[in-house]
């Protein structure tokens, strides 16, 4: 592990995978400011406020329109990795950062709601980009041995930045109605900092090698990550990728699903990408509140409970990250499906229990963590190194843009429904979770091999 490779996973990670998590879980805190505000430049606007219903809806659109800024985002992957590169899309892409935190910092000064929403769809751009650039650089600059390290350690900074975003919100820093806009903008300063340091580091050796066509580009930018002088090993590998794939471009996503020697890598990114958000953990985070609450934690306490939660969220990454070489990929992500599926279950015994024995209130308590460990030990960041392992040099963008795509369709998709289930299902609504959950860990099981370890082409040639 060089000082090159640890500085360049570490500034991607803060400047873009942070993000993600900290956007995810800043509007929890200053929900009601926010509708104080637009109810208010509405009432100036038009002489009246708004019903409880329309505030309701636009602070909803306010949320959902992340993810569908993300979703827009992950389609727009392939194109920006090709024409600018690993490196050089990041870099762009942190301006969208600073013109969305100017948006939202300057929202209520210009009595302006829709900039708040502009805002949160322009991070949301953002968002969509990096989830899947970042792990891609990642995978391609990092040797086999630290692929798993290297790629999992944006999964600690996406739960860093929901822990940051809980412990920001708190009433004695940028809780109060008067810091909501500097708290939503916030996230320029990760962004500048990633901006301005980025270029310092090169290229990914395999686009600059294998799409390039630049051989003495890539043995330098292997010389600095890699910190030796003899790299011809590396170089003979991705010729040898590159010579498997010299009458092949770099395919669409329409070809990529019609391609059936990458059936099973194609459907192994759906299943995992899929099951990551189907699992219910966007639901646990909504309603962690909730849960608190009917645990008779009183209402002041909830907020340093669910900092508690985040900091559990940390420390169960760092065991990810600093055990997936040991372990391996499949015991990681198996475990952690099987636990979050176990604890889903739990919730809903304890739903069930709880007016007879009201200690089975702590249980649903136990069982939120219990998710949210799960989640963060494996099947937070694995997915998104498993796509870059899973394909070759051709096929890896429009695997990205699948994998995505599906995982802000499906993050969407549970923030709309679980309501609607819950009314409809009570405590039962989490046993949609734990089957689910089950049968992505049964999958990945029986189809998907160890990657650990494994050149990309010896991972090709497992499959087929």
């Amino acid at each position: 592990l060089t000082f090159p490779l640890l500085s360049v996973t570490l500034l991607v990670s803060f400047g873009s995978s942070m993000l993600y998590g900290y956007n995810l879980a800043v509007v929890n805190s200053p929900a009601e400011h926010i509708k104080a505000f637009y109810n208010a430049t509405w009432s100036q606007r038009y002489g009246h406020g708004l019903a409880s219903g329309p505030l309701t809806l636009l602070y909803s659109l306010t949320v959902s329109i992340f993810a569908l800024g993300g979703l827009v985002g992950s389609l727009l992957v392939g194109v920006l990795v090709k024409q600018y590169g690993r490196n050089g899309t990041l870099s762009r892409s942190a301006l969208l950062v600073l013109l969305a935190g100017g948006f939202m910092g300057f929202s209520r000064e210009l009595g302006s709601p829709e900039m708040v929403i502009v805002g949160r769809s322009i991070t949301g751009l953002h968002s969509g980009i990096c989830l899947s650039v970042v792990p891609l650089y990642l995978g391609e600059i990092a040797p086999k041995n630290l692929r798993g390290f290297l790629g999992l350690m944006p999964s600690i900074f996406i739960c860093l930045g929901v822990f940051f975003a809980q412990v920001l919100g708190l009433p004695e820093l940028l809780g109060e109605d008067k810091f909501w806009p500097l708290f939503l903008s916030v996230v320029v300063v990760p962004a500048s900092l990633q901006l301005l340091l980025l270029h310092c580091f090169p290229e990914s050796p395999r686009y600059l090698l294998i799409e390039r066509n630049d051989v003495c580009g890539a043995t330098a930018a292997l010389h600095r990550f890699l910190g030796t002088p003899d790299v011809q090993d590396v170089i003979e590998e991705m010729k040898e990728e590159q010579r498997s794939l010299s009458s092949m471009e770099v395919v669409s996503v329409w070809q990529l699903l019609r391609d059936r020697s990458v059936f099973w890598q194609t459907l192994s990114v759906v299943v995992v990408n899929a099951g990551m958000q189907l699992s219910g953990i966007d639901a646990i985070w909504f309603y962690t509140n909730t849960i608190f609450e009917n645990a008779g934690i009183p209402v002041s306490q909830i907020p340093y409970t669910t900092v508690g939660t985040g900091a559990i969220e940390v420390v169960a990454g760092l065991i990810g990250c600093f055990t997936i070489e040991k372990l391996g990929r499949r015991p990681l992500i198996i475990t952690g499906f099987c636990t979050m599926g176990l604890c889903s279950a739990g919730i809903t015994v304890s739903l069930l229990l709880q007016t007879a024995l009201s200690w089975m209130r702590y249980v649903s308590v136990v069982c939120v963590v219990g998710i949210i460990a799960g989640f963060c030990m494996g099947p937070a960041g694995i997915p998104f190194l498993m796509t870059a392992e899973l394909f070759t040099q051709s096929h890896r963008p429009a695997a990205y843009i699948v994998g995505g795509s599906l995982n802000w369709i499906c993050n969407f998709t549970i923030g709309f429904i679980f309501p609607f289930l819950q009314m409809s299902a009570g405590a039962f609504c989490y046993l949609v979770f734990c089957g689910i959950c089950l049968l992505v860990a049964l999958y990945v099981y029986l189809i998907i091999p160890e990657t650990k370890n494994k050149t990309f082409m010896e991972i090709s040639h497992i499959f087929a």
